[in-house]
């Protein structure tokens, strides 16, 4: 009876340490998992969000840019996710400041809709105004304070963190422009290379000249190779992807595609015997009536106007490439140079090399006319293309191109031959060779100086650090070492469970 006992207490014993044991061990198991995925969970990524309205001569963009609140050397990976053409003029143009908030509020309606709403709060807005608006600061100081004042308060009503609206000068326009194109061609990025000294003294050599064309002023920035006679003025240096560069800058004020028009027709229009002006740089057929104080009424033409001029001028083409040319080259004539160096309008640029990227009003100009660097081969057949193009009369031109806004096509002539003027002034004999004409960069990317100006900035927003691990990692390493040795002494103690008890059946 004894042994019969103790024989049902064994097996009562060795039954349920088994069913213990084995529960211990399921326990034990699903913890070790449970620490290693809670400690390896995949972070989800933390991006931030930034506006720039471009707001030009001519009319306004807004860009709007994303990147990762974790920063490589410093610097956001910033790109374009939305862009939006703000309809109407150049906000340089209104009077009526109530028409501003009509004017912007669609494009800021739609970085609402992109932006997550939860990201609206810290999201910064920026505008930029260029040239248009340095031009007016010139006549009225009073009016481009109450214009920038009209768009801020707009600006603050809107859930975003507004960070202001200001002119930016002719320098950062240029510059930014320039870190635009070296950025998105993946000149500026930390590129996978032997990291030896040489390598590094040589990158900035391998970045890209910028040429930017608006309507009120053009610039050119590039990496000089020789920096020593520059003036210090002309120079500005950033800090991009752990590498410092210098750059040289210059914009040409009054040199926009647009006040150049302006300067030539009221230049030529000074000496008339009457109120007819016979263009070269407009087509055959085509005519115009323009009022006399539209044609001198910017800060660039206004120096030719004469008193004895009726109230309008009429504008009639002739159509003659080569005429137009010579009219164009009077105007670079006209401003002082008495160095080789000197491009034009006193102003001396360290020579030109190496490759440029040339965006804005210079892309639109050749690309319509097929004058793009793939395009072409040599000067006769620009020439050639020129001279066909300008001397079509201009009723063909306009049903051929019936998709085209009259404005634009009817100075397409000038545009052509004034981006040509332009490129041979900078030095560029064979801008086939040397010039590559960007718009969209990569295809989604607005060639400009937003993009620049954004990611200069994000050196200054302060980068945040990833979130937190829920254990630090000895705290990590303890439990993981913990539940492994509990799993292993219940394993072996399952195992001597398990062979005494077979022993016992036996």
């Amino acid at each position: 009876m004894e042994e019969s006992r103790d024989s049902r207490v064994r097996r009562f014993l060795t039954s349920n340490g088994m069913v213990i044991l084995g529960f211990i061990f399921i326990l034990c198991l699903i913890a070790l998992i449970a620490v290693g995925l809670v400690q390896n969970k995949t972070q989800s990524e933390n991006f931030k969000y930034g506006i720039v309205f471009d707001a030009g001569s001519s009319h306004t963009n807004m860009y709007i840019y994303k990147w990762s609140a974790e920063k490589v050397n410093d610097t956001g990976l910033v790109y374009e996710i939305e862009s939006c053409k703000v309809k109407g003029r150049g906000i340089s143009s209104y009077r009526n400041l109530q028409e501003i908030p009509v004017y912007l509020s669609p494009c800021m309606g739609r970085a609402k809709d992109v932006i997550p709403t939860f990201k609206h709060q810290e999201t910064p807005v920026y505008l930029g105004a260029t040239a248009g608006m340095r031009l007016l600061r010139f006549d009225n100081k009073e009016l481009v304070a109450k214009i920038l004042s009209s768009v801020s308060s707009l600006f603050k009503s809107y859930p975003f963190n507004f960070q202001g609206a200001r002119i930016l000068s002719d320098a950062e326009e240029g510059s930014y422009g320039w870190i635009t194109i070296n950025y998105v061609l993946g000149k500026l990025k930390e590129k996978q290379g032997p990291k030896n000294l040489s390598w590094r003294k040589n990158e900035s050599l391998s970045t890209f000249g910028a040429l930017d064309l608006g309507g009120a002023s053009t610039q050119i920035t590039f990496v000089p190779v020789n920096k020593t006679h520059t003036p210090p003025k002309m120079l500005r240096h950033f800090r991009l992807y752990g590498r410092n560069y210098t750059v040289f800058t210059h914009s040409f004020l009054c040199f926009g595609k647009d006040q150049a028009l302006l300067w030539k027709l009221a230049r030529k229009a000074t000496n008339l015997q009457s109120d007819l002006l016979l263009e070269p740089c407009f087509h055959p057929g085509y005519s115009k009536t323009v009022a006399t104080k539209e044609l001198y009424g910017s800060y660039c033409s206004r120096k030719f106007y004469n008193l004895d001029q009726g109230d309008t001028i009429r504008i009639q083409g002739t159509g003659n490439f080569l005429e137009c040319q010579k009219s164009i080259l009077e105007l670079f004539s006209a401003s002082y140079c008495n160095s080789n160096d000197c491009v034009f309008d006193s102003v001396h640029i360290p020579p030109i090399w190496g490759k440029f990227g040339a965006f804005s009003a210079y892309y639109y100009a050749m690309n319509f006319l097929n004058l793009t660097s793939e395009n072409v081969s040599s000067e006769e057949m620009v020439t050639r293309k020129m001279e066909e193009f300008c001397s079509t009369p201009w009723a063909v031109v306009n049903t051929t191109f019936a998709h085209v806004s009259g404005k634009y096509l009817s100075e397409y002539c000038f545009s052509g031959t004034y981006v040509l003027a332009l490129l041979q002034k900078f030095g560029f004999k064979e801008y086939w060779n040397q010039v590559e004409f960007l718009s969209k960069i990569n295809g989604n990317t607005e060639a400009g100086w937003s993009l620049g100006y954004m990611l200069n900035l994000t050196n200054m927003i302060p980068a945040e650090l990833p979130p937190p691990k829920p254990f630090s990692r000895p705290t990590y390493i303890t439990l993981m070492v913990f539940f492994s040795l509990l799993l292993a002494v219940v394993f072996i103690l399952g195992s001597v469970i398990f062979q005494k008890s077979s022993h016992f059946w036996n």
